[in-house]
C-alpha cells in the first residue's frame, strides 16, 4: 500500500476511504485487545500488488491503458481458471509482496477453541 500511496493521491483520497494501513504488529495488538488469539498470519494477493502499481503510475481511473488491462484480464483468467503457473507464481510472491496480511485467529471460549 505504501508503494501505491506514494505513487498516486487519487489512490488514498477516495472519498470516505477505503484504504488503512496498519503494520501487522499493530493489527496484530488491536485483534489481541478485542479479545481474539492470534494463531497465525500469512500474506496473499501477490499478483494484485503490481496492477495497483501500474494503476497508481497510469492513473487510478485510466481504464484504457493498454498495460493495466492487459495486467487486468490475466488476473481475471487467474481467478477463473486457476492455471498452475499464476497459483505457484503467487505462492512464491505472498511472503514478499502479498497486497493482504491474513490472521488465523480465535475467539477464546467458542466452541472447538481452546480455553
Amino acid at each position: 500500500e505504501k508503494i501505491c500511496w506514494a505513487l498516486s493521491d487519487a489512490y488514498h483520497e477516495v472519498e470516505g476511504g477505503h484504504v488503512r494501513i496498519y503494520k501487522a504488529d499493530e493489527l496484530a495488538t488491536k485483534l489481541v485487545a478485542a479479545g481474539l488469539t492470534v494463531r497465525g498470519t500469512d500474506h496473499a494477493h501477490a499478483l494484485h500488488s503490481p496492477y495497483w502499481w501500474l494503476k497508481c503510475a497510469v492513473g487510478v481511473d485510466n481504464e484504457q491503458n493498454p498495460l493495466t488491462k492487459a495486467y487486468h484480464k490475466m488476473l481475471v483468467w487467474d481467478l477463473m481458471e486457476g492455471p498452475w503457473l499464476t497459483r505457484t507464481a503467487e505462492k512464491l510472491l505472498d511472503p514478499v509482496i502479498g497486497k493482504s496480511v491474513v490472521f488465523y485467529l480465535e475467539k477464546p471460549g467458542a466452541s472447538g477453541a481452546p480455553q
